[in-house]
């Protein structure tokens, strides 16, 4: 069989010697479904990520997350990485990364999605750090409303049937808020995100990153919405301070700040922070969760009421971002642009023919992807099968306004993932 650059004549990627796939390149990109890899982004603990983009839209650029081989081999990782990836198909807002397709190509697990350039929000506060600046008020204000909307969207999601799914994100932190070259700030990582309905048997399980935690979360107690804005609060404090608001030498001294939660107001760190945003803030950072913002879009209401008072137009925050990473994003602007025309037309200074796409391989059974919706629950074990993929737009109005809670999930599309999952999470016998 010929061999094409890790891949075989009909399209199926080949991994190298240490079992890993091969990331390509825009100047040689490897074909992997119906997708091309363009190059590794990043690699964590349970994933990696890719630079990507589908062969039959070349002009959109996307970031496809495969899971490590290693892991798919214990189903209890597959079930968490299915479930994540379930989840995030029905997240469609502007201010949470949109997810494409959830699928599995020759036993590789993956979540395509839109690719965001850019950099995430821990970046941004370390580079501020380390060249003595300050993220500007209006601008810190902004995002924050921003995480806060999109939590808001996820808190009051329902399904097909109207029932709230009352999702929590559980792991809001600054790693976890994108901010792109031109000015998007989006959400990132739902994956320890949970419906009430599941995991009750994990209600007392540490999740998330301690410095980012509620008292109640801490202290492993069931939680709710409000946990979420407690985080985007920390958050807004530490953008206005430049500093972590929680801190301590050792785990459990950490975990007894954020138990006691002792805020001081940001305005004694900056002075530019009115007596107003203190308010905002210490309300979003309130210890007892009846004292708090009951909803997330009444937190976003507050901020943007108070953004009015600034003028700030959004081209403010892409400005400040790319003035932040200048080499960084000229970098990206380059790379982008050599991804983008792989395939179609040879890269500037590669010279060579354009890759040619492959043809699907015979037992390859492909399905639209508008023909399978995240509740259908397809079965997994076909080769190249979309396990799920984004549902058409629906236009899902959330007011400011709302202020109602989650109710209890049940029925639905959650109903019937407890159905194949079991009760308490486990795949059912």
């Amino acid at each position: 069989m010929e061999n094409t650059g890790n891949h075989t004549a009909g399209g199926t990627p080949i991994p190298d010697a240490t079992g890993k796939l091969s990331p390509g390149s825009p100047s040689e990109p490897i074909p992997f479904g119906k997708y091309w890899l363009l190059g590794l982004i990043a690699r964590g603990g349970m994933a990696e990520v890719y630079r990507a983009k589908m062969q039959s839209k070349p002009d959109r650029l996307l970031a496809i997350k495969c899971m490590r081989p290693q892991l798919a081999k214990e189903a209890r990782f597959v079930d968490m990485f299915i479930r994540e990836g379930k989840l995030a198909v029905i997240l469609d807002h502007g201010a949470i990364v949109k997810t494409i397709e959830i699928g599995r190509i020759d036993g590789r697990y993956f979540i395509a999605m839109e690719y965001i350039g850019g950099k995430d929000l821990t970046q941004v506060l370390r580079r501020c750090q380390e060249t003595h600046q300050r993220i500007p008020v209006p601008h810190a204000v902004y995002m924050a409303a921003k995480a806060a909307e999109g939590l808001h969207f996820a808190h009051v999601l329902t399904d097909a049937e109207g029932r709230p799914l009352n999702i929590v994100n559980r792991d809001v932190s600054p790693s976890n808020v994108r901010l792109s070259y031109d000015g998007q700030v989006k959400l990132i990582d739902f994956g320890i995100a949970q419906a009430m309905l599941k995991f009750t048997s994990e209600i007392g399980v540490l999740k998330g990153k301690f410095s980012y935690m509620s008292p109640e979360q801490i202290r492993g107690m069931p939680v709710d919405a409000r946990t979420d804005i407690f985080s985007v609060g920390i958050i807004l404090h530490e953008m206005l301070t430049t500093e972590k608001l929680f801190r301590g030498d050792t785990e459990f001294a950490l975990m007894e700040k954020v138990r006691k939660a002792e805020v001081t107001p940001p305005s004694k760190f900056n002075r530019r922070v009115t007596p107003e945003l203190d308010a905002v803030v210490l309300k979003a950072l309130a210890r007892d969760v009846g004292d708090r913002y009951q909803t997330a879009a009444q937190f976003a209401q507050d901020l943007n009421s108070l953004l009015a008072n600034y003028r700030f137009d959004p081209s403010e925050l892409k400005e400040f971002v790319r003035q932040l990473f200048r080499a960084d994003h000229q970098k990206e602007e380059t790379e982008i642009a050599a991804c983008l025309a792989a395939g179609v037309a040879p890269v500037p200074g590669q010279g060579g023919p354009p890759a040619r796409t492959p043809q699907p391989s015979a037992d390859s059974r492909l399905r639209r992807e508008d023909q399978t919706q995240p509740d259908e629950m397809p079965e997994i074990s076909v080769t190249q099968e979309p396990i799920a993929t984004a549902p058409p737009r629906v236009q899902q109005t959330v007011t400011p306004s709302e202020s109602k809670a989650p109710d209890k999930a049940s029925g639905g599309f959650w109903s019937k993932l407890k159905a194949k999952f079991g009760k308490d999470g486990a795949p059912s016998k």
